[in-house]
């Protein structure tokens, strides 16, 4: 499997609203942990190592370009 970075959302504001909809039900200090749980259940829904491998290097590129 490799990893696919386009929208394959037909509606992305509404996924986007879903997370955001989902931080607003619960107190704030939770929220890095909703988004870690969220993390893990999908990385383990994808299931392929390789794939999750590719997904954190293209996350730590977008959240800390300097860092190359």
């Amino acid at each position: 499997m490799t990893l696919r970075t386009e929208s394959r959302f037909a509606d992305p504001d509404a996924a986007y609203r879903l997370l955001v909809e989902a931080h607003r039900k619960i107190d704030p200090e939770h929220g890095p942990a909703l988004d870690a749980a969220l993390v893990l259940l999908l990385a383990n829904h994808i299931g392929d190592p390789a794939v999750l491998a590719d997904a954190i290097a293209v996350a730590v590129k977008v959240v800390s370009p300097q860092r190359q």
